[in-house]
């Protein structure tokens, strides 16, 4: 296989029921890409895995990869960033709750120098149906507030359905220790680094099956630390 374009970086925890239909709608997004898609889990008793290993032999891009960092959605995006041996990687959750129609129009921004691109639910043709009354409240609010008081470029820091370049990654330091603020702190760092970011419209469903793992009340402080980074950024941006 030639060298990936795109890395796609799917962590998982029971994810049976939902992760073939989003593998398979991953696959389609990217027929014609030269794409590597690693599946990240904790343990080898996730009763996902046995039906990763399945699909390999219809989907060969799929790589099953164990985290062996620590468990946790964090760590399991980790390990899939340290796989990674394209220039461009996509985080995306295994749940159907992104679009992966929506990958090859943020891969084209990442082709044109961008070094984050966000599936944004808050730009104009952003939708996002279902989930926690205050958790879609806080991360609108969050959004927006960013964008137009913090002049970040995009609506959406908050969502973790983003391609990073491997630029970025390889220029900072993950500090987050709690998950999904990892969205967050990467879009911060790289508005503070004056790097590219840009964005297209997504839709965002809630899942249909499984259970959410994401965990509001002790994720928001860690959150909160990133935004009030990010709000920031306008000023030291001007002051450099």
């Amino acid at each position: 296989m030639s060298r990936p374009e795109l890395s796609v970086v799917l962590p998982v925890y029971n994810e049976g029921e939902n992760v073939v239909p989003t593998l398979e709608a991953v696959e389609r997004a990217l027929a014609g890409v030269a794409h590597e898609t690693f599946v990240v889990y904790d343990f080898d008793e996730d009763p996902t895995v046995p039906v990763v290993k399945r699909l390999q032999a219809t989907l060969p891009s799929v790589r099953p990869l164990r985290n062996d960092l620590g468990r946790g959605v964090l760590n399991a995006i980790k390990a899939g960033f340290g796989a990674a041996s394209a220039p461009h990687v996509l985080v995306t959750m295994a749940d159907a709750s992104d679009d992966p129609d929506d990958i090859p129009a943020m891969l084209e921004l990442a082709r044109q120098g961008a070094d984050v691109v966000a599936g944004s639910r808050y730009m104009p043709g952003g939708r996002q149906y279902g989930g926690p009354l205050i958790k879609r409240t806080l991360s609108r609010i969050a959004g927006l507030s960013l964008h137009w008081i913090g002049g970040m470029p995009i609506h959406d820091p908050t969502n973790n359905f983003k391609i990073y370049s491997r630029r970025l990654l390889d220029s900072v330091e993950i500090e987050s220790t709690a998950g999904f603020e990892l969205a967050t702190e990467l879009t911060a760092k790289a508005y503070l680094k004056g790097m590219k970011l840009a964005e297209v419209p997504t839709t965002w469903r809630d899942r249909v099956a499984g259970e959410s793992n994401f965990q509001l009340r002790r994720w928001l402080p860690h959150y909160l630390h990133w935004y009030l980074i990010g709000m920031g950024g306008r000023l030291r941006r001007r002051t450099r």
